[in-house]
């Protein structure tokens, strides 16, 4: 007798579970995927049309759910935008949505697609969860009509949501969440009318979910870490990168680290925009990870992760950031002290002058602190130590306080501060603190070419970012982001 597909289908849910169950760790895969773009319009297409356009996309996430399926993985995260692209308007995006409801209706699309209002989306993504046994997480696009009892209502009678999507490995839905803190060029999209806090229980660890620049926030990020005590957080982006320390490999790197969570980030992959940087990070560093501004090319990451990891050895003790820097005083007094712009903020600079030393820079309430000893100093690269203590307020507003030592982009100090990717300086060792406000930091260490560095610093309980290895790597930066959430 031939067992039937539904029985086969559970068998090897089962099995996937208890396997997760009995190792305490998970696999973990995310997908850079390089959109295939809908064609600029002012018009909004057919519905028929904005279909096959998503399609083409879903037809590249298929094969590559089905390869991270075959490599083990648990769960993948495909990107923000990763189904329908961006170029929309409100009006040219809206034949791409869908409605998408409250995942307490207990719903598998794949089984019962016409449950609610035509979804071929949801159900498609449903099967590619059901038909691998994997969690899928993908973003699309909500819809859900208003009218003029709701004060709030648009005027074209409908709200929009930028829209994560999970699917369970029977391809029920599992979470829902709608984007939060949207960018400034999200105008298609609607924000909700409270932060929403999306979490869901798996076999291996508590996840969590949002959305791109949702991550610089406190809702929800920081209340999904600090609060609900996540595990895991998925992070589907679309993340235009910004050197020197705005890269998405290093800032979401450095913000698992500092966070002591996993976190799986998918990232859209367009050259054109500078978007790529994808990563599976759990706290103690980066498992695996690409960035690529040189192909077209799609990017299948996997990797395996604790499924509690803040119960791991490898885990961060708790920080102090400021103790160190707090309780030191003033390095070497500054002559030289000069001002930059770094993503639009006026930094505090002073420049490293000498092979070795102790130097330090104060901005506002922010001195930072750094040792420091060069493999060798050469007279065609400079770098600076520089402090950053207020406001930014250029695509959002969110206060920072940032002590980085850097690579000015040529021997003109007047460069310092400007994007850079390739170093050839060499430390034999450095050591970063900062008097911080704020508990909230995130390390980073980037190496020349835009590569980082797991396993090669450390950060103490004292606030001190130091280095391993003599002699590092080509240094791009050494940075302490901090994020002083309670100052917005």
């Amino acid at each position: 007798m031939v067992p039937s597909q539904p029985f086969l289908h559970a068998v090897v849910f089962a099995l996937t579970v208890l396997q997760a169950i009995a190792s305490n760790t998970f696999i973990a895969a995310v997908y850079e995927h390089a959109v295939i773009l809908a064609d600029a319009t002012e018009e909004p297409v057919s519905a028929d049309d904005a279909l096959a356009l998503m399609n083409k996309n879903m037809d590249v996430l298929e094969g590559v759910i089905k390869e991270a399926a075959q490599q083990g993985a648990h769960i993948i995260v495909t990107p923000e935008d990763g189904v329908y692209g961006q170029r929309f308007t409100r009006e040219t995006i809206y034949p791409y949505l869908e409605d998408i409801p409250d995942p307490a209706v207990n719903w598998i699309p794949c089984t019962d697609p016409t449950r609610f209002a035509p979804a071929p989306v949801q159900e498609r993504l449903s099967c590619m969860a059901r038909n691998n046994s994997i969690y899928v997480v993908a973003n699309i696009g909500d819809k859900k009509l208003c009218n003029s009892s709701d004060p709030s209502c648009p005027r074209d009678g409908r709200y929009q949501y930028n829209t994560d999507v999970v699917f369970d490995p029977e391809g029920k839905l599992v979470a829902r969440y709608h984007k939060y803190n949207l960018f400034m060029s999200e105008t298609q999209f609607n924000y909700p009318k409270e932060p929403e806090a999306v979490t869901f229980e798996t076999p291996f660890g508590k996840f969590g979910i949002f959305t791109c620049f949702d991550i610089l926030f406190r809702e929800p990020a920081v209340v999904l870490v600090s609060e609900l005590q996540v595990d895991t957080v998925l992070f589907p982006t679309a993340w235009m990168n910004v050197l020197p320390f705005l890269t998405a490999v290093e800032f979401h790197s450095a913000w698992a680290m500092g966070m002591g969570v996993n976190l799986l980030s998918a990232n859209t992959h367009n050259i054109s925009l500078a978007m790529t940087g994808s990563g599976i990070y759990a706290p103690d560093g980066a498992r695996t990870y690409c960035y690529n501004m040189k192909t077209e090319d799609g990017h299948l990451l996997v990797a395996k992760l604790d499924s509690h990891p803040r119960l791991s050895p490898a885990s961060l003790p708790a920080v102090n950031w400021s103790s160190y820097a707090s309780s030191v005083k003033r390095f070497s007094p500054n002559d030289h002290d000069f001002g930059g712009l770094i993503f639009h903020d006026w930094f505090t600079f002073t420049e490293l002058t000498k092979p070795e030393g102790n130097l330090t820079v104060c901005q506002k309430d922010l001195c930072c602190h750094l040792s420091y000893q060069m493999a060798g100093k050469r007279e065609d690269e400079v770098y600076v130590l520089g402090a950053f203590d207020g406001l930014h307020v250029v695509e959002g507003q969110y206060y920072l306080q940032i002590c980085t030592l850097l690579k000015c982009k040529s021997t003109d100090l007047n460069t310092c501060g400007q994007p850079v990717e390739m170093a050839q300086t060499k430390f034999e060792m450095f050591s970063l603190s900062g008097t911080f406000g704020t508990n909230y930091v995130f390390p980073e260490v980037l190496y020349s070419g835009v590569q980082l560095a797991p396993g090669e610093f450390e950060v103490l309980n004292d606030g001190r970012l130091m280095s391993k290895t003599r002699p590092t790597k080509p240094v791009v930066t050494v940075t302490l982001f901090g994020r002083w959430y309670e100052k917005d």
